[in-house]
Parts: structure tokens; C-alpha cells; sequence
């Protein structure tokens, strides 16, 4: 008869490792989110670590490149300041952080939010500044966008140009 876990000590650094590779099969985390799966999944803080040590040393993870990424593929639809908590949530640091947010500049900020008011105001396109700002401000805001750029992307709407938001 057995007692205790049916998991020899053996296999734990193993299993660890393997599970790794397919949270990293399905999408990229930062090494902490890797950290609370396993956590989770229970296995003990040794074990952990050397399975996160060895698929750092492989390359497979990099908070920095994870970042990068992220903000690629968040930067439609939310703004900066939004992005940054998400990325402070998945566990990546502020000074990886903000070198990823430093490639999302005022030009691309402003053209996501043109497009995220233009999708608010297809029903209504012959509204006036002060309505589609009342209209779709607060809603950009509530994304992690600047005051400057949601006026600026409401002026461009309205407009029917872009321009740049005034630094």
C-alpha cells in the first residue's frame, strides 16, 4: 500500500519542466505567471525554480521580449498607462515595462485611438467634437489613454485628418 504523493521526487523537476513547455506551446508568459502556474499545480519552490532556471538558460523565456510582444498585440485597443498594469500584473518589471511602452510613441497612440473612436461613432457620424468626446472619452480614458491624445483622435475624427497630439 502507498501513502503520500504518488509523484516520486525524481519526477517532480521533470513534470515541472514539462509543464513549462506547454504553458510556452500555448502563448508567451513572463517568467512570475510561469512561477503561479506551477505554484498552483503544486509543485514546491526548488523545483520551480529549476525548471524556470533551465528554460531561461534555453532562451525560452525573456520578460523583456514578453513585453515587447504584449504591448504589440494590447496597443490597438488599450493605451499606455492601461498596458503597464497589465504587464505589472503578469509580474513583468517597470524598467522592462516601460522600454516595451517606449515603442508605443504619441503617433501610435494616437492612431489607435482614432480608430477606437471611429469604431464607437460608425452609427453616428455626423457628431460634433464636444459629443463624440463626451461620447467616447471616458471610454478611452478607462483604456489607459492620455487626455491629449483622446481629444486630439476625437479633433482628427471629426476633422476627418490626423494629427499629432500636442506634447
Amino acid at each position: 500500500m502507498r501513502t503520500g504523493s504518488s509523484r516520486s521526487k525524481a519526477a517532480q523537476p521533470a513534470e515541472a519542466y514539462d509543464t513549462v513547455l506547454r504553458l510556452l506551446g500555448r502563448r508567451d508568459h513572463s517568467r512570475e505567471e510561469l512561477r503561479r502556474k506551477l505554484v498552483r499545480r503544486g509543485h514546491d519552490q526548488l523545483t520551480i525554480e529549476a525548471a524556470l532556471g533551465r528554460v531561461t538558460e534555453l532562451g525560452h523565456i525573456d520578460d523583456q521580449a514578453f513585453a515587447r510582444s504584449y504591448v504589440g498585440r494590447r496597443a490597438s485597443v488599450r493605451g499606455p498607462r492601461a498596458i503597464a498594469a497589465e504587464l505589472a500584473a503578469r509580474g513583468v518589471d517597470r524598467s522592462s515595462s516601460e522600454a516595451a511602452l517606449a515603442e508605443f510613441g504619441a503617433t501610435e497612440q494616437l492612431q489607435a485611438a482614432i480608430r477606437l473612436v471611429e469604431r464607437a461613432c460608425v452609427r453616428e457620424p455626423e457628431l460634433s467634437y464636444r459629443e463624440m468626446l463626451n461620447k467616447v472619452g471616458s471610454r478611452l480614458l478607462r483604456r489607459g489613454f492620455q487626455a491629449q491624445v483622446v481629444q486630439a483622435a476625437c479633433k482628427a475624427v471629426v476633422a476627418g485628418a490626423v494629427q499629432p497630439p500636442d506634447d
